[in-house]
């Protein structure tokens, strides 16, 4: 999360972590037959870039790790709690993303869920907000 998402502050990381967590549960569009955090993260193409190319090869702190908890405990936070992708444009977010509407920007990033009709999992997992 922090590779993807530092300068966004703890909330921003934890969007990030919701992502991961929607494209896990979700087996659904790009990410079918994904069953694990490190197969998602490590996905080629649509993992998180920055650990795949290398930019980023640091460890969790205890803080962040307490924070990834919360996401795959459930925890969901506005605009990343259906979304299934996020980007940091260099100006305002698209309207969509691969297919996917804008469910709204947190500082630089934007996010993008499906629809309940291409990916109801991610809606029915039982997550709370």
């Amino acid at each position: 999360m922090r590779a993807e998402a530092e300068g966004e502050g703890n909330q921003g990381m934890m969007m990030v972590g919701n992502v991961g967590v929607n494209r896990v549960l979700g087996d659904c569009l790009d990410f079918k037959n994904i069953r694990s955090i490190k197969q998602m993260v490590y996905q080629s193409p649509g993992g998180f870039e920055a650990t795949q190319k290398g930019y980023f090869y640091q460890r969790a702190r205890s803080n962040e790790l307490d924070m990834a908890r919360k996401v795959i405990n459930g925890r969901r936070i506005h605009p990343a709690s259906f979304s299934m992708w996020f980007f940091k444009p260099p100006g305002n977010c698209p309207s969509q993303w691969y297919n996917q509407a804008n469910s709204g920007r947190f500082k630089s990033h934007c996010f993008y869920q499906p629809t309940r009709t291409d990916c109801p999992t991610v809606f029915q997992s039982g997550l709370q907000g």
